[in-house]
């Protein structure tokens, strides 16, 4: 049953989604119905875009959790969402509001205990805050520099009553809007984010991933400190960096937007292409840059391995995806588990086209104007013909792809990612 505090959470949450929702369709009404310009509409709808990019930065700071996620997730997306959320929700990339100290020695101390006994120094203001916990400089007595990240107290139940939102409002989009199942996102974030709260598993995911790149010089993941780190507390390897999304001052140190650019194409190639094991939170505050350049990965609560037999079948839908091969991409489509409510290999092309739209040549990365058409003309096909069904795996994927979009474009990226995905993509796929 939820607590008072639980539910008031849950009411603000709707309500904000329901003014956002009611806000767009008021608007769209007016002008197919009322003769409203489409300038003016226009107009109304960047106005309507502030106002709602600047309460939910509101509501996610008030919330944090889940809601803070949520927020980051969609200032990443400048490939996909109006440049006025943007503008307003990437600020929560690596400026979340941290909690009081005392709040972090409670938990280091049920954890830990005495901080004194662990650390010869610790920074009590954070060098970084997150969705649901926040990290810390300190010194080990060996004298190892480490970064020390604090779980936030009551996170769990916190999680359990916003997914449980995020779940009915969902449910309530797919009555409004036929046009796709919600359902699948909802029950990967459920299985997911609760994952995200163990830090054992988060230790046992960087060493994964240092593993995956352990031939390569200009990848850094720090190392785990074991014997500090338990379920709520995580101690890495202290690494400096400048952050992925800072152009200027990778610029100041002689590091090239575009070579980052194209390493981090490289690192997610080699990660969901070559060994089925990715992180799916490729979010700007998740990556710092060395000279060289060097990528810092950062932040490995939500990695996925791909089962053997999915993996394979997404190395063959993406191999026909980027050669044109039409009824190779049916088949790949049709074998993952895609579904449409009526059979339409049209809506599949559609689908190829929507998904290589930035990659046009002699257009920047994940261009706005491409792949806000392309998005377009697909989405109409889907309210005509409904997709209902598809695999899990494909949300954490497609979460991951577009955020690596969203990336791409600020860096203004002009890789060449379809070659490269080819190249990295086994022969036997």
């Amino acid at each position: 049953m939820l607590g008072r505090s639980h539910l008031a959470r849950a009411l603000r949450v709707a309500l904000l989604a329901a003014r956002i929702y009611l806000g767009y369709k008021l608007i769209s009404l007016r002008e197919k119905r009322l003769g409203l310009s489409s300038e003016r509409a226009e107009a109304l709808r960047r106005s309507h875009h502030t106002w709602s990019a600047r309460n939910i930065y509101a509501t996610a700071v008030r919330l944090q959790g889940p809601m803070i996620k949520l927020a980051q997730v969609i200032g990443s997306r400048p490939d996909l969402v109006p440049d006025e959320y943007v503008q307003v929700l990437s600020r929560l990339q690596d400026r979340v509001p941290p909690r009081p100290y005392s709040v972090v020695r409670q938990v280091l101390e049920r954890e830990l205990g005495r901080p004194e006994e662990v650390f010869t120094e610790f920074e009590p203001e954070p060098v970084a805050a997150a969705s649901w916990a926040q990290v810390h400089r300190a010194r080990l007595h060996d004298g190892r520099r480490v970064a020390v990240k604090v779980q936030y107290p009551d996170m769990e139940g916190v999680v359990r009553v916003d997914l449980a939102t995020l779940r009915l409002l969902l449910s309530i989009l797919n009555r409004l809007e036929r046009g796709l199942d919600f359902m699948p996102i909802v029950e990967e974030l459920q299985e997911f984010i609760p994952q995200e709260l163990d830090f054992l598993r988060e230790a046992e995911n960087a060493q994964a991933m240092a593993r995956v790149f352990a031939d390569w010089p200009n990848v850094v993941v720090p190392a785990v400190v074991r014997e500090c780190t338990t379920r709520r507390v995580l101690v890495l390897e202290y690494v400096d960096g400048v952050k992925v999304s800072d152009v200027a001052a990778m610029q100041r140190l002689g590091i090239d937007p575009q070579q980052v650019a194209q390493l981090l194409l490289e690192v997610y190639c080699q990660q969901i292409l070559v060994h089925g094991f990715f992180n799916a939170d490729p979010h700007p505050g998740n990556f710092l840059v060395q000279p060289g350049p060097r990528l810092v990965l950062l932040d490995f609560g939500l990695c996925r391995r791909l089962p053997p037999e999915f993996h394979r079948g997404y190395l063959r839908l993406t191999r026909a995806m980027l050669t044109g091969q039409p009824d190779e991409l049916v088949q790949a489509f049709t074998d993952l588990g895609f579904r449409t409510q009526r059979w339409d290999p049209a809506l599949l092309l559609a689908f190829r086209e929507s998904f290589l739209a930035g990659a046009r040549p002699g257009y920047a990365y994940a261009d706005g104007e491409l792949v806000a058409e392309a998005n377009a003309r697909l989405l109409r096909l889907f309210r005509q013909n409904p997709l209902v069904g598809y695999p899990r795996e494909v949300v954490l994927i497609m979460r991951a792809v577009g955020l690596l979009s969203g990336l791409g474009r600020s860096l203004d990226s002009r890789a060449d990612w379809i070659g490269l995905t080819l190249r990295y993509l086994p022969a036997e796929a």
